[in-house]
This record gives structure tokens, sequence and C-alpha cells, in this order.
């Protein structure tokens, strides 16, 4: 365990006794000191996450999209080139906090909706919960999308001091109103009171400005966790036009506005660092940047040259675009890291840096502490990346393999931005292709998923069969309970709100 506390223990007892009352006065002074600095040391963490952002859709992977302050950072910290998340926002956000793969929390089969009771279990520590534990001081900004209909089940009842978002998945950037199941509402909060105030303010700003506000106001001595998921790049494709003019040389409106949403969110990220060293947090600080999916190219993102898009088992749909930033704590920086990693080793790996141990024999995450901070191999040789419940379609990554059974999903081209004029949603409509029981890739050497070697390799495909039911055994049934009347907005003043379940 790093940064443990000096026991008191560790001093002669006869020799304080011995001491004159001055010297006695100093010794526990230092004593003092000591104990409190090594809680200050612990470094202050920021975990940002993007939502819906396409592989090919930031700077420093496509000089087209204008993101110099992400650029900045990703060039001179370390840009993950093999960092992975779900195929979709509630079970990536799941492994985020719990630590555990989808498959194993009932979350497997896709998003929360917001008329349904579903969430995750309360079984399951919250990162923020830990961390608590750990001295620091927890806050969210963003988007939830973890469940709501109970308030056990919202940020501050799971280790967080504070909050200011949403809980759902998706809104008006505007208004923060959403239309659902034919019931609208406003979806916008601070810890668990509506919050008004920002009404016409764009999302991406009111959650800057809540992570400054947050940052200037912090007591630097205080270990700092803020985990700031933001709204952007999601739909519905919305940004104040000073952005969106950025690109007048993009012909395709939905283009234009999805890029000029990426540099709102780049400057946004832009001020939140402005403030870090302007407080001087920035100098014990590790800063996490990461998508929580793959980008939807049917509303214009760029996932090329990779194949496929949120919601499938391609890697376009759960290889995410990351990278981390620090300037004291990274012994090695400006490179491209390849070392397998899951969004579930973001837990153990935090906890680690903060200073504490992983208790949790069953937890689906390892820390990648020494391979991030400072440069070594990866733990991880595995992971899944999903196994569905109702489907039974499922994927898994052993080394360089990756088998697939059943359908990856319904968007599994490598699709080339829209042009001028054509719509995104309807070019790329979802269609169901037919694909063999088995599809086995060899993603170091085809990362763009173009050879099946299934029928070339049959003991290679029994192999990774035996993997996956091995997996398999401990599945969970997904919870995905049907729409509830009274999860109604109207029933609690126009607000989606806890207390229907």
């Amino acid at each position: 365990m790093r940064n443990a506390p000096v026991s008191i223990d560790q001093i002669s007892i006869t020799r304080v006794c011995n001491m004159g009352a001055a010297r006695l006065v100093a010794t526990f002074a230092l004593i003092f000191v000591y104990l409190n600095g090594s809680q200050a040391a612990k470094p202050h963490i920021v975990f940002i996450v993007a939502d819906d952002l396409g592989w090919n859709d930031v700077g420093f992977r496509n000089p087209q999209v204008q993101t110099p302050h992400l650029d900045k950072l990703a060039k001179t910290g370390v840009i993950l080139n093999s960092s992975y998340v779900q195929p979709v926002c509630s079970p990536s956000r799941n492994c985020f906090m719990s630590g555990y793969f989808p498959y194993h929390t009932g979350l497997q089969d896709g998003v929360i909706s917001p008329t349904s009771p579903g969430f995750v279990p309360i079984k399951f520590t919250f990162l923020p919960q830990k961390l608590k534990g750990l001295g620091y001081s927890t806050h969210a900004v963003g988007k939830w999308h973890l469940g709501f209909c109970n308030l056990k089940y919202t940020p501050v009842y799971r280790g967080f001091d504070t909050y200011v978002g949403y809980y759902m998945g998706g809104e008006d950037y505007y208004k923060h109103t959403k239309t659902f199941d034919n019931y609208s509402g406003y979806d916008l909060r601070f810890n668990t009171s509506a919050y008004t105030e920002p009404k016409g303010k764009y999302s991406t700003r009111v959650f800057a400005e809540r992570a400054v506000d947050i940052i200037k106001s912090h007591d630097k001595d205080t270990p700092l966790y803020l985990y700031l998921p933001f709204q952007a790049v999601h739909e519905p494709l919305q940004v104040p036009p000073e952005y969106e003019n950025l690109y007048k040389h993009i012909q395709n409106e939905e283009r234009r506005t999805y890029c000029g949403m990426i540099s709102a969110l780049d400057e946004a990220v832009a001020n939140i660092t402005n403030a870090l060293e302007e407080t001087g947090l920035i100098d014990n600080l590790l800063l996490v940047f990461t998508t929580d999916n793959g980008g939807p190219y049917w509303h214009a993102s760029n996932n090329l040259p990779l194949r496929g898009a949120k919601a499938t088992l391609w890697e376009g749909g759960t290889k995410g675009a990351g990278f981390i930033y620090s300037k004291t704590l990274l012994k090695k920086t400006g490179y491209l890291n390849t070392g397998m990693m899951h969004a579930v080793d973001w837990y153990p790996t935090f906890v680690e840096l903060a200073g504490g141990e992983n208790t949790d024999p069953n937890m689906d995450g390892v820390s990648q502490y020494d391979m991030l901070i400072n440069g070594g191999p990866s733990k991880r040789k595995e992971f899944v990346y999903n196994i569905y419940d109702k489907s039974k379609s499922a994927a898994i990554r052993y080394g360089d393999l990756k088998l697939m059974r059943g359908s990856p999903g319904s968007h599994n081209d490598w699709n080339p931005l829209p042009q001028s004029g054509e719509r995104s949603d309807v070019l790329f409509q979802e269609k169901k292709d037919k694909f063999p029981p088995y599809m086995l890739y060899n993603i170091t050497s085809d990362p763009t998923e173009h050879f099946d070697l299934s029928a070339k390799y049959p003991e290679l495909v029994a192999m990774m069969k035996e993997r996956l039911e091995n997996w398999e055994k401990t599945r969970v049934p997904a919870y995905q309970p049907p729409m509830d009347p009274k999860s109604n907005p109207a029933l609690y003043g126009g607000n989606w709100s806890p207390g229907w379940c």
C-alpha cells in the first residue's frame, strides 16, 4: 500500500520520555505534519468521460477534428490504443463504478431506459465509496445513467459528496428535457434537487463551469476525485454556432454540428485544466480521458478504420478513444500504449493510486497501475467484450484472438462519413446481416476485422469456445424490468425523479 501513515510505534517511547518539553512538542508536531502530508500526497484524480465519441473523432488521430487542448494532453501524456469499453452507455458506466463486467451485474443487455426501474445492485460498492474510505473528497458532474427510480441508486447515495448532472441517457442540451414513452420532463439535478438555474444554457458549459467551481473551492490538502461524464457528444446534435462555424468547410450539416460539439468539449477540458493549473492541483494529479463506447456513425461520428459502431461487438463499438495525463506521476510519457486494458480496470487502478487495496476477490477489474504509471506491461491477457442474455451473442478476447458468437450487432461495416445532403441516420440504417455461428479474428494483425479465421483454424475456435463457456458459467440474468407508469414526470412536478421503486 502506498503512502501508508507512519506508526506511532516507530518512535521510541524511551526517547520521547527523555525529551524536554519543547522537543516533545516539536516531535509530535512533526508527526502531525507527516500524517497530514501522507494524506495530501495522495494524487488527485480527474476522470473525464466523453459520450459516443468515435475512434477517429479526436485531433491526435484525425487532424480534421479541432481538439488542440485534448491533443496537447494526449501527446504529452500517454495515448491508450487498446483500452476497451462496452458497446453502449450504462454498461460502460457500470464498469467504471463497480469494476465488474455487466454480465455479472445484470446490465449486459443494454441501457437503463427512463421509465424502467433498472439499476446496479446496492451490493456492489461503487468506486467513490471506496475512495471516500481512503480520504478522498468525491464529486460527480454530468451524466449518470445508472438508475434513478429510488434515491439510493443516485450519485450522492452511492459515494459522491456532491452531484450536478442528469440521471438519464440523453436529452436536449439547452432545455435539459427528455421525452420518452410519451412522457416528458426536466432532468437536471444539484445533489437530489431539481436544478433549474441552467435552463437555456448549453450543458457542456454548465458541466465545465461546475467542475471549475469544485476545483477552485477545493482544499488541496485533501485528495480529490472528480468524475466528469459529459453529455457531449451524444445526440441530439446541438452546439452553439461559434463551434459549428469552425467547420464551415464540412458540407454535411450533421457532421459539421457533431464536430462543433467535439470542439466545445475540447474547450471545456481546457477550462478545467486551466483551473487545475491555477490552483496547483495539477502538480499531483492523474487526468484520464475516455469515451464510454464507440461512435454511432448514423449520428455522423467516425470510427474509421475500425469496423462497426456503438451498440456492436466490433472494435468500432468497443475500442475506446482515450489517454492519460500527469505533470508528475508518469514515469514514461509521449508514446502510444498498446497494452490491453478494459473499463473495469479503472476501479482497482484508481484504488492502488490512492494508496488502497482491492479486497474484492471476485472483481473483474485488475489494477493497471504499473502499465499506466510506470510504462510496464499490461496485467491483462483476456477480457469479455460482452455476453448478452437474450440474444446469446457474445465476444471475448484472449491474447491476439477475438471470438464472436452470433450477431455482433446491426451496424457491421466500415462506414465512410456522409456526404453533403445525405442524412446519416437514413444512409446507415440498421440491417440484419447474416453471420456464421462463430467468427475468429486476430486483432493484432487485423485490427480492422477484415479476415474471419474461423474456417481456417477450427482448433483455435474450439479453444476460444471453451474459454467463452468458462466465462459464461458466472453470467447472471439480465435485469431489464418493463416500463413503469409511476415513472411519469407529471407525478413529480414535471421532473424525471426518484421515488417509484
